[in-house]
């Protein structure tokens, strides 16, 4: 499973706007090259957060996930309840840069994400399915913000 498949099957899901960073868009050149994914069905990159991110490279702040290299990724997703299984808490985890692993992530597991560094056979469809399950709950969200009132009768 690469970048570009993961990008292309939640790009076609309802409502999501990948959204891709770059030159004069007005983003941080640190974040070139990655994709926040958002349900914004009016195609506007929302003031909130995204359902989740795939980052090309480390950033500053976080453990090494060892993106320096070619083809590698991180796919980070808001998982929320979703995250139990996945065994160990942010401060037990293992080697933030292990490949194919699904782990709290390095810096935000303690607020509900997961992450995977180049996702394949072992955690490819654990993967989308956590990917289905936060889509699904940013489109909930959506949908009862943009909710119209109904008259009384």
């Amino acid at each position: 499973m690469d970048m570009h498949e993961i990008v292309d099957r939640v790009s076609a899901w309802e409502g999501v706007l990948a959204f891709r960073p770059g030159p004069g868009d007005g983003s941080p050149e640190l974040s070139w090259g990655d994709v926040f994914f958002y349900v914004a069905p009016d195609g506007i990159v929302p003031s909130g957060q995204p359902f989740a991110t795939i980052v090309t490279k480390d950033y500053p702040g976080e453990p090494s996930s060892g993106l320096d290299g070619a083809d590698a990724y991180r796919v980070n997703i808001a998982a929320g309840d979703h995250r139990q299984p996945t065994g160990p808490s942010p401060s037990t985890a293992p080697d933030p840069s292990s490949r194919d692993l699904l782990m709290p992530h390095p810096v935000y597991g303690d607020l509900g994400w997961l992450a995977v560094v180049n996702p394949g056979e072992r955690t490819g469809e654990r993967v989308m399915a956590l990917l289905e399950a936060a889509h699904a709950a940013a489109w909930g969200r959506w949908q009862r913000r943009h909710r119209t009132e109904r008259p009384s009768r």
